[in-house]
């Protein structure tokens, strides 16, 4: 009898300790906390963001503890559905979705980065959707537009002259369907198709080249 009775204490001290066990494993902080992504970008193009990330993870661990000791309320996986409880939960989800707002951009770009994109790439790409190649192809054209505007003639162009801005010239023109030569040289082909150009796109139709032609045939 005396055994038996050894043994029932036994059996009810290891259920009490395994319960506590168990409520210390599922509210210790290392098993409650939300970590921190290892895989998002430290080095986000706007660092608002990455704090952001920060206090809202750390603001969401926060709540989970104070519901626990101060409410008793498990909000991870909560054991009843009494209005207090609910409430509780329902403001953990709207925290957790914050989190998860932020960690989802963060971790994007970590991986464009890891593709190759550079910050200012991961912004075009999240303002556009435009991909690393169609990003290279557009700031490849806009190097080139830049190019090209900073070597427009100051005077204008006269007959005969060559020089590989007229050329470039003459492949935008072939690019708007006209049907001239590409050899760079200024003559009354090439004067009458950037003049029948101008006059359709409503500029002042002179046959020459100033920015507002250049900047039209660049479009």
């Amino acid at each position: 009898m005396k055994k038996l009775l050894i043994a029932i204490i036994v059996i009810i001290i290891a259920i009490f300790a395994y319960n506590q066990y168990k409520t210390y494993q599922r509210f210790n902080p290392e098993n409650t906390n939300y970590n921190v992504s290892q895989m998002i970008d430290i080095d986000y193009y706007d660092q608002e963001v990455v704090f952001g990330y920060h206090d809202a993870v750390q603001s969401l661990n926060a709540y989970i503890t104070m519901q626990w000791s101060a409410n008793g309320i498990d909000v991870i996986s909560p054991e009843n559905e009494e209005a207090e409880t609910v409430l509780a939960v329902d403001r953990y989800a709207n925290k957790m979705a914050k989190v998860k707002f932020y960690e989802v951009k963060l971790e994007q770009s970590k991986r464009l980065k890891d593709k190759g994109f550079s910050n200012k790439g991961v912004q075009l790409f999240e303002n556009t959707g435009l991909t690393q190649e169609a990003y290279n192809k557009q700031l490849k054209a806009v190097k080139f537009r830049d190019r090209l505007l900073s070597e427009l003639p100051k005077a204008y162009l006269r007959s005969g002259e060559k020089s590989a801005f007229i050329y470039e010239v003459q492949k935008l023109l072939v690019k708007k369907g006209y049907d001239i030569p590409l050899d760079g040289v200024y003559k009354s082909i090439t004067e009458k198709a950037i003049l029948d150009f101008e006059t359709k796109a409503n500029l002042f139709a002179d046959g020459n080249i100033d920015q507002l032609t250049l900047e039209a045939l660049l479009d």
